[in-house]
């Protein structure tokens, strides 16, 4: 029996799957993020994390690293050869060798779309679009952050939300709901409460949980119809229809295209105007007939479809 090893590494959880030739999951480990753009010790410090993912997942399957036949890895964070090489380096000083490293964008469509050519849109953490032409060739767009013009991922539609309850509470601007919402929810009515709510944003327990909150809050508003959650939905699907279109202008794909979305705005939220609006918009551009597919099972898993795919 041969057995495979794939890690997903993004800016907030590592998951880590052992898989047999017969793509049965023998054993899975999940650590914190290794976005090495996210740490202190930088790609060091994530290959610590990763390494540690590695032998606890071997360990929990009584295995070694010898009887692995191969490994391959998504990692968010790694969208230069230099860092694919400085990962390679340090990942070798503790003894993991011959990994194959991919920015964590590409997993997602051999994810979705098993064999063959796709496009891969994450709006997680952060955003990155990349895909995998009818000729193997692959190609990144996005994932530098306001460098690259990168949108709807979640920090950024909560700030947007912010903005918008900002401008309302504090600038006597056009109301929304996200701040009638918000208000129900976490008490925010006033401008001590909602500049108090950062205390809340930047605690590592309570954080994320009350950012969730704000984006949950913002697309409530926005399929009610909230004029001014709608001009931040356009703006996302604009953003998103240029990054697919980036790829549909400069790869090799057939006639029906398939786009893979990824990423908790894409799968755990109520974003389906957002996503119908980036469809549409694509299929203005370019003429071309598209496929959307929402992930419905773990980035993960496209690593062994893409190590037994070769």
């Amino acid at each position: 029996m041969k057995y495979y090893i794939g890690v997903d590494g993004g800016g907030t959880k590592t998951a880590f799957a052992l898989f047999d030739e017969n793509k049965n999951v023998i054993a899975q480990n999940e650590t914190e993020g290794s976005n090495h753009e996210n740490l202190e010790g930088a790609i060091p410090q994530a290959a610590g994390i990763i390494a540690g993912g590695i032998n606890g997942l071997l360990e929990k399957a009584s295995l070694k690293f010898d009887d692995i036949s191969g490994i391959l890895m998504g990692l968010a964070g790694i969208d230069h050869p230099y860092q694919h090489d400085e990962m390679q380096v340090e990942l070798g000083k503790l003894g993991i060798t011959g990994a194959r490293i991919y920015n964590d964008g590409f997993i997602v469509i051999k994810a979705g779309v098993g064999a063959g050519a796709g496009i891969g849109y994450n709006c997680g953490t952060g955003t990155c679009c990349n895909c995998l032409d009818n000729d193997g060739n692959m190609l990144q767009i996005g994932g530098f952050d306001v460098l690259s013009g990168d949108k709807g991922n979640g920090h950024w539609v909560g700030a947007q939300a912010f903005r918008i309850m900002y401008d309302e509470i504090c600038l006597g601007k056009v109301k929304s709901q996200i701040t009638a919402l918000m208000g129900e929810k976490a008490g925010i009515k006033d401008r001590e409460t909602l500049l108090g709510s950062l205390a809340i944003l930047e605690d590592e327990e309570k954080g994320e949980e009350f950012l969730r909150m704000i984006i949950v809050s913002f697309f409530e508003a926005a399929n009610n119809g909230d004029a001014e959650a709608l001009k931040v939905i356009e703006e996302m699907a604009q953003r998103g229809a240029d990054f697919i279109c980036g790829h549909v202008n400069n790869m090799n794909f057939g006639d029906e295209i398939n786009v893979v979305l990824s990423g908790s705005i894409h799968t755990k939220l109520p974003s389906q105007k957002y996503t119908d609006r980036m469809a549409e918009l694509v299929a203005e551009r370019t003429g071309r007939k598209f496929n959307f597919i929402k992930l419905n099972c773990a980035p993960v898993t496209g690593c062994i479809n893409w190590l037994l795919e070769d």
